[in-house]
């Protein structure tokens, strides 16, 4: 609030004094290449005499200190700060209480950039700057302009770079289009609920009446399915526009409160399909829109398009919250690319059933069976709820749920929905069962046996299939394999140079040791003269713990692990909170980050421009990456080919 303050006062001054005073400074830019693909965007200061210009180092809290702002290209990037020449004078100024720096006569600014192209370009970017005589001050918002030639041959860290890159924008396709059909077939399974299902021939009724020609009969049937795709799509838009921040999916996938919140909505969907009570939205709302179809007309579809989204929510709304919680983990992108496939799947087969209505004879008939599906979404949905439990319990360290509770949980809703299945228990809203078809037979027995799978986990087992869903197994309190040895013939690893940072709380897999601190591990990796594998990931990332549970416990990869590399785990969601002189700014937000899993996530960031988990990083000691960093890559032959890269190029 000082700061804005003192520019507020400094801008009405500025504007007192701008007819007054020249800009007192005169800028001289230009460009110089270097080896290695990196070029040097210097800025040279002619400062008039009785003048001075402020450093761009020194403590908050006093004047302007001189900044600059180069824009953003994907053709450059910046290398670390700028430097100053020469030395800047150092007083204690007797207004701001503070020392501060400042230039007289002249000064040079330095920023190294990184350049990825050979082709020349223009950089046009501003300088923002403070400059005082006696007892005045001007402030100075300048643009400038800079030529720089494009290097003459691209350097492996900056093909690593764009390398990196492409494959982070290729990933992230091939991401969107996997959540786009999951969300369409989403969108498929949800007309057989029982809130749905029912409402097809009501639907297709209304559109075989009062038809004057087969012409508007087909464009109502598209206004209908196109209203449904849109009411759908408005959700994943609000979704996305209320989305922002480089961290704020990480955020809001490990934070207590949207947890807490989930956890609570799913488990009153689960209530209610068994029967409890039924979830309904204000009778107003619906039958104002039943009052909108009864007028007929092209609006009438629209209306009867929004009454099957509202009658149909208390069924749908569980597997959209699924959609929404899942779009919480990716970009801001996917709330909205999901609900509109969710909705083009939901709006398909009323339309197509509404263009042919004879189509109709062939559908099967609600009935019992509707109320069993409703009853197996409840186990499944109760089920699916403890994550959001897991994810607070990782996250803060509290140790309430562990893994053994968790997986008991889970084997006794799946005994209970076998049983269901075989028609031993029954809901208030079951029909008598006569006899058990061949399908719930063969669905009881899959519920049972994947029962079965899960009390393997409880003595220690991996469970590798579904290790994404449920906590690591570093969360788990009995274990009849912790004792094992870990690998094939592998030695045994070489002790850590001295005992972890938040070694108590964060821990490895597969008996793993290393660092969940980035200067404590590097330095420890100087010592031994060791290449680091950088792991970033956290406590609710699903694609982590798949790839630890799949690759890492390969007996090769741990051998590699263990023997040729210092691990550094860098958890991006973690809630421990740093001590003040820990605290780090940062460039890339300019917000403080007061814990350690921000910290972890602004540093990923602003090094590596990318903040998707889990991320793989194998550098020297020196912090220099040794090749393309990988991600979520569940192939074990293309993971060992990574880690045996790294080491040779370390040992070259």
């Amino acid at each position: 609030m000082k700061k804005i303050s003192l520019l507020g006062i400094l801008l009405m001054i500025s504007v007192s004094l701008i007819a007054q005073v020249v800009d007192p400074v005169t800028w001289k830019t230009s460009s110089r290449n270097h080896e290695d693909g990196l070029v040097e965007i210097i800025f040279d200061a002619s400062i008039d005499s009785d003048w001075h210009l402020y450093s761009m180092y020194f403590d908050e809290g006093g004047p302007l200190r001189t900044s600059f702002n180069l824009g953003e290209s994907e053709k450059f990037e910046l290398v670390g700060n700028a430097t100053e020449t020469p030395t800047p004078k150092e007083v204690f100024d007797d207004v701001f209480k503070i020392k501060v720096k400042y230039f007289s006569k002249k000064a040079q600014f330095i920023q190294k950039i990184r350049v990825f192209t050979t082709e020349p370009f223009v950089i046009n970017g501003s300088i923002e700057y403070q400059v005082c005589q006696n007892d005045k001050c001007v402030y100075f918002n300048p643009d400038f302009t800079v030529e720089v030639k494009g290097v003459k041959t691209i350097s492996q860290s900056a093909k690593e770079n764009v390398s990196t890159k492409e494959k982070s924008e290729s990933e992230k396709d091939k991401s969107i289009w996997g959540f786009f059909f999951l969300s369409f077939f989403l969108g498929l399974a949800a007309i057989l609920t029982p809130c749905v299902f029912p409402m097809v021939p009501m639907t297709v009724s209304f559109f075989m009446q009062g038809q004057s020609s087969k012409f508007n009969s087909i464009l109502k049937a598209l206004i209908f399915g196109i209203s449904i795709v849109v009411l759908y799509a408005s959700v994943g838009l609000i979704v996305s526009l209320t989305s922002a921040g480089a961290d704020f999916t990480t955020s809001l996938s490990s934070h207590w409160i949207p947890n807490v919140i989930f956890f609570v909505l799913f488990l009153a969907f689960a209530a209610s399909f068994f029967g409890m009570f039924e979830i309904v939205l204000p009778s107003g709302l619906a039958n104002k829109a039943d009052r909108q179809v009864d007028k007929g007309g092209f609006l009438a579809s629209f209306f009867m398009a929004f009454t099957l989204v509202i009658v149909s929510f208390s069924c749908t709304g569980p597997i959209v919250g699924v959609l929404l919680v899942k779009a919480a983990a990716g970009n801001v992108l996917e709330p909205l690319i999901g609900m509109f496939a969710f909705g083009l799947a939901f709006a398909l087969p009323f339309t197509l059933l509404a263009i042919f209505p004879r189509m109709l004879k062939n559908m099967p008939k609600s009935g019992g069976w509707m109320n069993s599906v409703k009853v197996v979404l409840g186990f499944i949905i109760l089920a699916f709820s403890l994550k959001f439990i897991s994810n607070i319990d990782q996250s803060y360290h509290l140790g309430i749920l562990s893994r053994d509770i968790f997986l008991a949980i889970w084997v006794v809703l799946f005994i209970l929905m076998g049983v269901y299945l075989l028609g031993k228990i029954k809901f208030s809203h079951d029909s008598e069962l006569s006899h058990v078809s061949v399908p719930r037979f063969l669905l009881a027995v899959a519920s049972l046996v994947f029962a079965i799978y899960l009390t393997t986990g409880l003595f220690g087992a991996d469970l590798n299939a579904i290790s994404a869903l449920i906590p690591p197994k570093s969360a788990q309190q009995f274990d009849l394999t912790k004792n094992k040895v870990v690998g094939q013939a592998t030695a045994i690893p070489e002790g850590l140079c001295e005992a972890p940072k938040y070694g108590d709380i964060l821990h490895l897999p597969h008996g793993l040791q290393g660092y969940f601190d980035y200067e404590q591990g590097m330095a420890c990796a100087k010592k031994l003269n060791k290449p680091v594998l950088l792991d970033f990931k956290g406590h609710a990332c699903s694609n982590c713990k798949e790839m630890e549970n799949k690759v890492w416990s390969n007996p090769d990869v741990l051998k590699r692990l263990q023997e040729d590399y210092i691990i550094i785990a860098l958890y991006v969601d973690d809630r421990t909170k740093l001590s003040e002189n820990e605290w780090v700014t940062s460039s890339y937000d300019g917000k403080v980050k007061k814990s350690l899993g921000k910290k972890n996530a602004d540093f990923q960031i602003t090094k590596y421009g990318i903040n998707s988990q889990p991320y793989y990083v194998l550098i020297d000691t020196e912090g220099k990456t040794l090749n393309e960093p990988k991600g979520h890559d569940l192939n074990i032959d293309n993971f060992i080919k990574f880690l045996d890269e790294g080491s040779k190029l370390f040992n070259k």
